[in-house]
């Protein structure tokens, strides 16, 4: 027998010791064609990127008849050379590759084609009034009301749902219209259902892109599925059902079979029982039951794609089917079989998402050579899955969630077993399965210690995958996600095998089914109190803030240099496997670094519509963010505030500083609490009154004390880095001896640093405007936040006149700003405004040089 493992080591030494290229060719052919797929696909959206979608759309002959024609000849070429056989391994696996950039560029123009009667051609950047008719493709879903001051809201609850158009009626009738629109109800419709269909009578109009850094791309992300437009429905009683649900076999079907499984799986759960929704994430793909806090964990630990559906689900189920095949004394073609079946049933009951359509194409893949008596190639699998789903839907591939999923993939077949080896060397290959003695105990404690080391190796291999895109797209990583899978893993793998036990016993054995539930409850429990616990380990997670694509590039090259160079001496081949470690860290130590140690101050003003949030970036290190609220815009916290601190790299909040009570000035306080490290909370007089005077402030201290936060007075003078910041108003004598309104107790705050001075106004009116001037004659600003958002109905003549600002910014809402008088909005130089230049950056250099920068060129 040793002999035959030595053989066999040395056939395996032979087979590495070729060239990766001739590797990939004969071990996995469908590389070649994947890659071409990608290039062609990213080629074509570069010729594409400058057209509106119309424009790309409207003419897509240029952009497919070039591409057809390349890859028609190169195709009749490589079946000329088939037909004589002279075709080389290497030549084919080329041949195809370019063949396939041809379809990749072919099936993108095509898929962005529009037909003469799309929906996107009645529609311009103004906002068209129009009846449309069509049919749901989705279920309706409510639009999540979980964040902290949703029940001071003026509206219910809105619900969404995509349309897919048959007919429209504009001013000029009734005409036929095609395509697929996003509609939003603006308050609930509970009688609507997949597949029907309905007329709607609605406002169409154009998705906007983002108005600030980090901010969601939400026109982005439809237009990758084809969607452009969008329809406000104030009402549900604007909208009538015409028919009921009509959506074929296969939509009724997984219809039927996503309710029958929630049934299964949630029936006998209360919502005490499943608290926190784990169980509907891990095993049905419903993550829209989780709880924010609950979320906000498993983000921060690293832990979120085990509530995603992806290949590790699907992997555990047929791994359990198999298992029961097995016991049920199948052979393994009739296992092969059940496992495809089930994983057909698996598709209907969850949500296609990319991760789960990839894991069933290598089911698929490997029953289909069970069945054919065939040795299957993982990497083939994966290309194949590529393949298929970069067909079906080109735009995947430029989606953070599909190349994550495949790049996490890609690090588990390179990476596992190279530093699998590596930690057993470390350990004296006492966890080797050869080297295993017979003894019991022995045998169990190593075959726990090896599963782990393989468990570990396989989640730092996909961590490795997925570093460079997570820095890319959400600008953080999480050095311990790799460790913390090892830990939780058992209990997400137990979670799986008692729901999936349970659905599937809850047709035939009801009474069991609900003992099992009892057991799932409690290990959901304690999986969501173990990642509670880990969320309060520190450095979880690294925000590392936007970079640049050259670095992920650079990053992923010294990856494969790491796995694939060869080095003959050992001292080598670990230098190798060092070098991107020891560059991912000296690359983030130095962003960190420079981010730190600034010399200059950074102050922006964020677009949250009618409302104020202005983050100011001290020279050093302390960063203060002035109110963080707004009156439309719902969960601005979540949506604009945190995002933005990750976008540029900021983990920690020195302070927060709220000017007063109003609620567009403090309503995003609570999630940015939940969200992010925050050291300090200083309000104004209006906040530090007890007790709370309004529902807002009730709202706002009582959340507070959820976290064991307080407001603290604002200090009249503080000094950061040469950057001093002082309170002008109001004065401790005109709040004692003057009944003051709400707005004209707003704290504003005077910084200086380098010479240039930066006014804060807050709300402040007209009175406390004239007492400023009053008692600061001499006061100047270099730059100015105008005051109650730049309304001229509150704003005192004189005030910007005596100030001479050389830079004025407004913090208002669209509908505000065009329907009032605005002093800043005028296109001079130097005038700004959130609600037409979206953020607005404005830095002071250490010599006093200012430079102002807008997010939105108008």
């Amino acid at each position: 027998m040793d002999e035959i493992r030595r053989r066999l080591a040395l056939i395996e030494a032979q087979l590495d010791a070729r060239s990766l290229h001739v590797r990939l060719i004969d071990a996995a052919g469908l590389f070649f064609p994947a890659v071409g797929l990608m290039a062609g696909i990213v080629a074509q959206n570069a010729m594409m990127a400058g057209l509106r979608p119309t424009e790309s759309s409207a003419r897509p002959d240029v952009a497919v008849v070039l591409p057809l024609v390349v890859s028609t000849v190169l195709c009749l070429s490589l079946l000329a050379m088939v037909g004589r056989r002279r075709l080389r391994p290497a030549v084919a696996a080329w041949g195809a590759a370019l063949c396939f950039v041809g379809l990749g560029a072919i099936r993108l123009a095509v898929f962005h084609a529009a037909r003469g009667d799309d929906v996107r051609r009645h529609v311009g950047t103004e906002r068209v009034l129009a009846t449309v008719r069509g049919r749901i493709l989705t279920q309706p879903t409510r639009i999540r009301t979980d964040w902290r001051f949703a029940e001071l809201t003026f509206t219910d609850p809105s619900t969404v749902f995509y349309l897919r158009l048959d007919r429209m009626r504009t001013d000029r009738g009734w005409i036929d219209a095609s395509g697929t629109i996003r509609v939003q109800v603006d308050e609930p419709a509970p009688t609507l259902r997949s597949g029907d269909t309905i007329e709607a009578y609605c406002w169409l109009s154009r998705f906007s892109g983002p108005t600030n850094p980090g901010q969601f791309d939400l026109a982005t992300h439809l237009a990758r599925r084809n969607v452009y437009i969008g329809a406000s429905v104030p009402s549900s009683d604007a909208v009538t059902r015409c028919a009921a649900p009509s959506g074929g076999l296969l939509r009724g079907l997984q219809a039927r079979f996503a309710a029958v499984t929630s049934e299964a799986l949630l029936g006998g759960l209360t919502p005490i029982e499943d608290a926190h929704g784990l169980a509907a994430a891990l095993l049905l793909g419903d993550r829209d039951r989780i709880d924010r806090h609950t979320h906000e964990g498993f983000r921060q630990t690293g832990l979120l794609h085990l509530i995603s559906l992806s290949g590790m689900h699907l992997g555990i189920f047929a791994g359990l089917v198999w298992r029961l095949g097995r016991l049920a004394g199948l052979m393994k073609p009739a296992r092969a079989a059940l496992c495809a079946v089930a994983t057909v049933a698996f598709l209907l009951a969850v949500p296609a998402r990319a991760p789960a359509v990839r894991a069933a194409v290598i089911v698929w893949v490997f029953c289909a050579a069970v069945l054919a008596r065939r040795r299957t190639s993982a990497l083939n699998c994966l290309c194949l899955a590529a393949v298929v789903l970069l067909l079906v839907r080109p735009t995947q591939l430029f989606e953070a969630g599909w190349q994550l999923s495949f790049a996490a993939v890609a690090g588990i077949l390179a990476l596992t077993d190279p530093i699998e080896g590596f930690l057993c060397e470390l350990t004296g290959n006492w966890f080797r399965c050869s080297d295993w003695p017979a003894r019991p105990s022995f045998h169990v404690l190593r075959r726990i210690g090896g599963g782990a080391i393989r468990l570990f190796s396989a989640g730092l291999g996909a961590w490795i995958g997925g570093a460079g895109i997570l820095l890319y797209h959400f600008w953080t990583i999480t050095p311990l996600a790799s460790l913390w899978t090892v830990l939780v893993f058992p209990l997400v793998w137990a979670i799986l095998a008692l729901g999936f036990l349970k659905i599937a016993l809850s047709f035939v054995l009801p009474t069991a089914a609900a003992m099992l539930g009892a057991s799932l409850t409690l290990c959901t429990g304690l999986l969501a109190r173990i990642v509670t616990l880990l969320d309060g380990v520190p450095a979880n997670t690294l925000s590392v803030g936007r970079v640049c694509l050259s670095l992920v590039v650079t990053y992923y090259g010294l990856v494969l240099l790491a796995r694939f160079g060869r080095a003959r001496r050992r001292s080598l081949r670990l230098g190798l496997c060092l070098v991107p470690a020891i560059v991912l860290v000296v690359w983030i130590g130095a962003i960190q670094w420079s981010r730190s140690h600034r010399d200059h101050l950074q102050m922006t003003c964020l677009d949250v519509g009618h409302g104020q949030a202005i983050v100011v970036q001290l020279p050093g290190k302390e960063t203060i963010l002035f109110d963080a609220g707004s009156m439309y815009h719902r969960d601005i916290g979540s949506r604009v505030i945190l995002p933005f601190l990750r976008y540029r790299g900021i983990a920690r909040l020195d302070a927060v500083v709220l000017s007063h009570g109003d609620i567009d000035h403090v309503n995003g306080v609570p999630e940015i609490l939940d969200g992010g490290n925050v050291d300090r909370i200083y309000g104004g007089p209006s906040l530090l009154a007890r007790p709370p005077t309004d529902p807002t402030t009730d709202l706002l201290i009582a959340s507070l004390d959820q976290g064991g936060r307080t407001i603290e007075p604002m200090p009249q003078t503080s000094e950061v880095g040469g950057a001093v910041i002082r309170v002008l108003w109001p004065p401790d004598d005109v709040v004692v001896t003057q009944q003051l309104s709400d707005n004209n107790q707003s704290l504003v705050f005077l910084i200086e640093f380098a010479g240039v001075k930066i006014l804060l106004c807050s709300d402040i009116e007209q009175y406390a405007q004239q007492q400023i001037l009053v008692r600061y004659p001499e006061l100047t600003a270099d730059i100015l936040v105008v005051p109650h958002h730049g309304s001229a109905a509150t704003l005192d003549g004189t005030f910007l006149e005596r100030l001479g600002p050389g830079v004025q910014i407004s913090s208002c809402d669209r509908k505000q700003y065009t329907r009032t008088g605005h002093p800043a909005e005028e296109e001079d130089i130097g005038k700004f405004s959130t609600a037409r230049n979206g953020a607005i950056t404005v830095c002071v250099e250490s010599d006093g040089m200012v430079s102002t920068t807008a997010y939105i060129d108008p």
